[in-house]
Formats: C-alpha cells, sequence, structure tokens
C-alpha cells in the first residue's frame, strides 16, 4: 500500500517526528560508558508513555523476526546493523551504536535512526562508517521532490556509499511510512535514476541507508532478530522520516529547539 497523506496528517506527523527525534536525542544524551541496552529500552518505554505516543515495535512480528519484538527501541552494537534486540549487554568505551526508534502519534508514524560511538575512544572505521551513512542520507533527501522516482533516490544513495568504498546490501531498506509503519514503496539503498514509484505531496518516506565495513552478507542472531555483519566487522545505520511536498522535501524528524 502506497498512503499518499491529506495537509492534517502531514502537520501530525510533524509532531511525530519532533518526538521521535527528542527521545533519540534524549537517549544519545543519557549514553555512556556502562549504560545497559535494557536501560535504554526503558527509558524509551517511558517517554513513548508520557508523550502519550504508541510504539511500533513492542507487538511488531513480521515474517522475518521471531516475533513478537517485545521492546520499544532496536539497540544495534558494533556489528549489529539492524533490528537490535535489546538485552542485558554494558556499552563499552569506543562501542558504536545504533538507535532505531519508531512511533505512532496521532495516527501518523514517524521513523528515524542515529548511530554514535560511545565514550571518548573514536575509532577510525567508526567514524567514517557513520560518515557514510549520514552523507548518503543527506543525499537521498536531496534527490526527493515531486516527480522523482523511487530510483533516482536510491542512486544518489547508493553512490555515496560505493564512493565510500562500501558494498551495498539490498534486502532491507527505506520505506513509506503513514499510518503504519512500513509501506510501499520500497526505497532500496542502491539503484538505477528515473526508475520506480512517481514521488507525489503528501507522500511520507522513511530513508535508512546502512552498511558494514567489508561485506554486505547478513546474518540473523540467535535471539531471531538482531542483524549482524556476517564476518563480524562493524555497522552503522541513519535514517530520517520526509514528507515530499510541492517544493521538494522536508525531514520531520530532525532535533527541534
Amino acid at each position: 500500500m502506497i498512503e499518499i497523506l491529506s495537509p492534517t496528517d502531514v502537520r501530525r506527523a510533524w509532531d511525530t517526528g519532533a518526538l521521535v527525534a527528542h527521545i533519540l536525542q534524549t537517549l544519545r544524551g543519557s549514553t555512556t560508558v556502562g549504560t545497559n541496552l535494557l536501560d535504554i529500552d526503558r527509558q524509551a518505554q517511558r517517554m513513548i508513555a508520557e508523550a502519550g505516543a504508541q510504539s511500533c515495535y513492542v507487538d511488531y512480528e513480521p515474517s522475518f523476526g521471531r516475533g513478537p519484538f517485545g521492546h520499544y527501541i532496536c539497540t544495534s552494537v558494533n556489528d549489529a546493523v539492524l533490528h537490535g534486540l535489546p538485552h542485558d549487554y554494558t556499552l563499552a568505551d569506543g562501542d558504536l551504536l545504533s538507535l532505531d526508534l519508531a512511533v505512532s502519534l496521532g495516527g501518523v508514524v514517524a521513523d528515524s535512526a542515529i548511530s554514535f560511538v560511545v565514550g571518548d575512544t573514536r575509532p577510525a572505521e567508526s567514524v567514517a562508517l557513520i560518515d557514510a551513512t549520514e552523507r548518503a542520507l543527506q543525499a537521498g533527501i536531496a534527490a526527493a521532490r515531486p516527480g522523482a522516482r523511487v530510483g533516482d533516490l536510491s542512486y544518489a544513495i547508493g553512490s555515496v556509499l560505493t564512493e565510500a568504498g562500501y558494498t551495498v546490501n539490498t534486502e532491507f531498506g527505506g520505506h513509506g511510512v503513514g499510518s503504519t509503519m512500513h509501506q510501499d514503496p520500497h526505497v532500496s539503498n542502491t539503484g538505477r535514476p528515473g526508475r520506480g514509484y512517481t514521488l507525489r505531496p503528501g507522500l511520507l518516506l522513511a530513508l535508512e541507508p546502512w552498511i558494514m565495513a567489508d561485506t554486505a552478507t547478513l546474518v540473523t542472531d540467535a535471539d531471531g532478530w538482531t542483524l549482524r555483519s556476517a564476518t563480524g566487522c562493524r555497522t552503522a545505520h541513519s535514517e530520517h522520516t520526509i514528507a515530499i511536498t510541492d517544493d521538494g522535501a522536508e525531514i520531520l524528524t530532525l532535533p527541534r529547539s
């Protein structure tokens, strides 16, 4: 299903996006060496409830996971890149952590992810991974406008990632959002320009470039959810929800003052 939102629902999406950004930035600020992933999950649960919002994850049970997910945020560490199931792990200095959060507020969903290094150590490989996903995300957003094709966004994202020296996995990518978390169109992290669905005002997309340092192959963790690099290399993931408008794309999940 491809859902085109009314102007009223797009305005609601701004509120949802602001909440998602606020929760992620709050969690980033409170995450230090010694923080447990389960504490991050509990803090996300509290903030979602206090805002009167609903988690998109806790009851989520897709075909690719051993569901329901049962937690409120994805916490992926080091070689884990997607769908990281919170568990009893205490973060160490230099760990690369990705937080992925989707909530529904007022009947509209927003989805975002951030990656950052915990503590004072800044491994060069980790910094480069994060930088590549953030630059790819910005390139995808810059390509998004009415009349553009999904393939234009995929090409823009993939060009940045491949030019940075990474191979791109196409099993998981961006997607439409609206009244539910995962909708069509699928937005691959690489593709050919001029192909696919034509973007229209009122369309919400979650763009999410993610990479692994030296492989494009994923393996599923024993928990049935967490996706890791097949080689054990480090990974990174960045994501924003955007709204297609008459003038281009607006980022809904940017932190606001």
